[in-house]
């Protein structure tokens, strides 16, 4: 082939869109490499899930469980902070979702409940 060039695909060069995903059994973001779930991810999760947020916490205890595992099996001697995997997989959503604020009006339910 001298001179002559072939023409490139289109479907070759097209770059595969990679979401914010769990690369396991690291625990990382497989786009942004920051731990899962990033910042990105929790945007999306919180979006995805805004309707039944209870579904979002039973989604995310299943990946702490799964993280503990796959996290123990590459280090066992580095066990880390049991508060810092909490935190990171099931802490923020309680600070997130709407469903788990107390407002003024039932706190003050509560409060003249109990007197």
């Amino acid at each position: 082939m001298t001179g002559q060039q072939r023409p490139l695909s289109a479907q070759r060069i097209a770059p595969v869109a990679v979401g914010h995903r769990p690369l396991r059994p690291l625990w990382l973001c497989r786009r942004c490499g920051q731990p899962w779930p990033c910042g990105a991810a929790r945007l999306a999760l919180v979006a995805e899930y805004q309707d039944c947020p209870v579904s979002l916490f039973i989604y995310l205890a299943g990946c702490l469980h799964d993280a503990i595992d796959d996290l123990h099996r590459l280090n066992p001697s580095e066990t880390g902070s049991a508060a810092d995997i909490f935190d990171r997989f099931l802490g923020w959503p309680a600070r997130h979702t709407r469903a788990y604020r107390v407002t003024p009006a039932r706190a003050s339910g509560i409060e003249e409940a109990t007197s």
